[in-house]
């Protein structure tokens, strides 16, 4: 590897992408997070019509590639006359896809919760939604934690997709780069070096979260 092509034209070309990526990662997360816990919620207690709907919003992100969901939103909304900015539309992808498999991982921490704590709560003189609160979710997102922070960790990698709608983030500023000089092998190397640090980096955080709210024992039997 040639040092001066390095750190002269790949790293400064490569940190600008990343920050792009970081743009895209940090608000898809917390916006698909929280469409996770909407639709996982409104799956187990939202009334029958609510429950449909988020059932089927789950069953499309989660049943199609991303990269359709994502020139869906930036080549086939303006038939309708609604237009997004490459950022906006790899962003709404994300945020999309991203809500749909955390909903599953709430989903099924919800349903995890055996309903005789709930009943055990009640008979103490809890409402169901104080039961909810302190009972139930606390332990549904404890449960819940592991697949959501896996889905984060898989959102860094297909984040590497905005390129593909001209939305350059660190993918797509390697690709232009590597375009322009024929260097693949040392410009995707270091690529790949970027996301596998964000990746370490990412797991790291998670494990110490999972260990700060782990409980002894919980989860172990049931």
């Amino acid at each position: 590897m040639d040092p001066s092509f390095i750190w002269g034209d790949l790293v400064p070309a490569l940190n600008d992408g990343l920050l792009v990526t970081l743009l895209l990662i940090l608000p898809s997360a917390c916006l698909g997070l929280l469409l996770g816990i909407l639709t996982g919620f409104s799956r187990i207690f939202g009334p029958g019509w609510l429950s449909r709907i988020a059932a089927a919003y789950a069953t499309v992100f989660r049943g199609t590639p991303l990269l359709v969901q994502l020139f869906m939103l930036y080549f086939g909304l303006p038939g309708i006359g609604i237009y997004l900015t490459p950022y906006i539309a790899a962003v709404a992808g994300f945020s999309l896809c991203s809500g749909a498999y955390h909903s599953e991982y709430i989903r099924g921490g919800l349903l995890s919760i055996k309903q005789g704590q709930v009943l055990a709560a009640q008979s103490l003189g809890f409402s169901t939604w104080r039961s909810m609160i302190h009972i139930v979710i606390p332990q549904a997102m404890r449960r819940a934690l592991p697949g959501c922070g896996n889905e984060l960790i898989y959102l860094v990698k297909y984040s590497s997709l905005a390129y593909i709608i001209t939305c350059i983030e660190l993918t797509g500023e390697g690709k232009i780069l590597a375009s322009k000089t024929f260097r693949y092998t040392e410009v995707f190397l270091v690529v790949g070096l970027y996301y596998l640090t964000l990746v370490s980096l990412a797991s790291i955080g998670l494990q110490k979260l999972e260990s700060r709210l782990s409980v002894p024992g919980f989860g172990k039997h049931g």
